[in-house]
């Protein structure tokens, strides 16, 4: 099915496959040129062809981050691999290739029409992610199931589709199948669907595509259940108290815990259990509501910080902008009037007046900026203390409920303890008249026995609850850490690029000046905001 090159050489993508098919597709008047001269940036292009290469290896795409369009039809090609920063593609021309199994697709989210045209594909499947698909190409391939095309009905989006040369085109009923099972397709194989077509369809396929919807229903129903679910749990993530809103701490204390299931048997044990576990999982729920306030809390401190920032920034900018609009104003006609003066004496007094006005802008400007910045700092630091503060807070509460769970541990060994003694004592006296587990018995061998199973199982105890506590707080401390060095750095960044913008504005103001003596007058619109 698939265009073959045997006679030539196979090719994988690589950088001079690239930068040929850039230069070659790039702009080729004088602007191309500077391009070319000052080297393009892979990050710059938006299309990319790349048909007819002998291309057997999909690879090096990773720099095409703003690629929209690629063409890598007629190639070799037999796997789909090496797209996955390719979130912004819109387009993607498989065609002619050698590809057996529709995959690698899972990251272009933003694709609305994809070619596989003349493969070797025999099914249709792995791509969910591909909710935007409006046009779908699939034609002259080895798919020979009907049903197979039921997998479509998940893309509410297509409106276009191409099965032309497939095994399933010669099934008696191939236009009203499609026509039924894919009531959103507009068109089939190039061709309008008609009406006529479309309603013989569905009363012929009417009941089993009332079992679908139904299916599909469930599906549906079970998927949105998972994903609020998963919404919820990565809500208790963001709190640092995922699995504390319930048994799960105390369940996965016992789960490794062979000891504890054989002490289990010992009299009075599955009460002292009962009575722990309810007060254990009453200090985890404290624990879990208390984050999830602390959380809503920081949520509010870190949205209150960034809307305060944003105003003093745009406040700034507004003054800067507002001393530009006043100097060209006050400036619009000076630099053709010292131009057009005839007066040389008069011209160099202009001049140096224009150039001292200049430069009282620059200081205007640097210090609006310095203003800012310090303004800015202030707000960084008092951002900095409440979030340390919020941080330092919640982590000494919840320390204080751990402990309490650390508590109820040391109390229920004790309890434990005392219990499998008093077992011992009853066993060597032969005063113990309940049946045990030979396993369980076993470790009433002697008093050293015994005692280390308790405190073995009381050790495990202890390791979890110290464990999930150092989780938490080695989290909500990198966040704490984490936000605020962001802070710093964004305000460190947003600075430089300040004073490159005034720097630039005023290079470009001072370089008019100089310039006037060779040429017209230069275009005065450059501004910054």
């Amino acid at each position: 099915m698939s265009r073959l090159y045997d006679s030539i050489e196979p090719n994988v993508i690589d950088a001079e496959i690239l930068g040929r098919a850039v230069e070659e597709q790039g702009p080729q008047d004088e602007a191309g040129q500077l391009a070319k001269q000052e080297g393009i940036s892979f990050k710059d292009v938006t299309h990319l062809q790349l048909d007819f290469q002998n291309i057997l290896k999909i690879d090096n795409l990773w720099q095409f981050e703003t690629l929209t369009k690629l063409q890598l039809d007629n190639n070799i090609i037999e796997k789909i691999e090496g797209l996955e920063t390719l979130t912004n593609l819109i387009w993607l021309d498989l065609s002619f290739n050698n590809i057996e199994v529709i995959e690698g697709l899972q990251a272009l989210v933003k694709l609305e029409d994809l070619s596989l045209f003349n493969n070797r594909i025999t099914r249709i499947e792995n791509m969910d992610s591909l909710v935007k698909l409006q046009i779908f190409s699939v034609g002259n391939n080895g798919i020979n199931a009907l049903e197979n095309v039921t997998y479509l009905r998940r893309f509410k989006c297509l409106r276009s589709l191409n099965l032309s040369g497939n095994f399933i085109c010669e099934h008696e009923d191939y236009k009203m199948f499609i026509a039924a099972y894919l009531p959103d397709l507009v068109y089939l194989d190039f061709r309008l669907i008609d009406e006529h077509t479309r309603e013989l369809g569905e009363v012929k396929y009417q009941y089993t595509i009332d079992e679908l919807k139904q299916s599909e229903a469930q599906y549906l129903s079970k998927l949105e259940e998972e994903e609020e679910k998963q919404a919820e749990l990565d809500l208790h993530k963001a709190a640092y108290v995922e699995y504390l809103n319930g048994s799960f701490l105390f369940d996965s204390m016992y789960l490794e815990d062979t000891e504890a299931a054989k002490l289990a048997y010992l009299p009075g044990v599955g009460e002292l259990l009962e009575t722990y576990k309810a007060k254990f999982v009453i200090i985890c729920q404290n624990i879990f509501e208390y984050g999830l306030k602390q959380q809503e809390k920081r949520k509010i401190e870190v949205k209150t910080f960034n809307d305060c920032l944003q105003e003093a920034i745009e406040d700034n900018q507004n003054q800067g902008s507002q001393k530009i609009i006043e100097f060209e104003k006050a400036h619009q006609m000076v630099l053709s009037d010292i131009q057009n003066t005839s007066d040389m004496q008069l011209a160099d007094t202009k001049i140096n007046e224009y150039s001292e006005e200049i430069n009282q802008l620059f200081d205007t400007l640097m210090t609006l900026e310095m203003q800012i910045v310090e303004q800015i700092e202030e707000t960084i630091n008092n951002f900095e203390r409440n979030i340390v503060d919020m941080v330092g807070l919640f982590v000494e509460n919840v320390q204080g409920l751990m402990a309490q769970c650390r508590d109820l541990e040391n109390h229920h060994h004790e309890k434990l303890l005392e219990i499998a003694i008093i077992t011992l004592e009853k066993i060597v006296k032969s005063e113990f008249e309940d049946d045990l587990p030979d396993d369980v018995r076993a470790l009433f061998s002697d008093k050293d026995t015994i005692v280390n199973a308790v405190g073995a199982s009381h050790d495990i105890h202890l390791l979890k609850i110290d464990n999930r506590e150092d989780d938490l707080f080695t989290k909500v401390n990198n966040w704490c850490a984490a936000t605020v060095e962001k802070v710093h750095s964004d305000e460190t960044n947003r600075n430089r690029r300040r004073v490159k913008e005034i720097n630039q504005y005023i290079d470009h103001l001072q370089n008019e000046l100089d310039n006037l003596d060779i040429g017209e007058v230069m275009d005065y619109s450059y501004c910054i905001c």
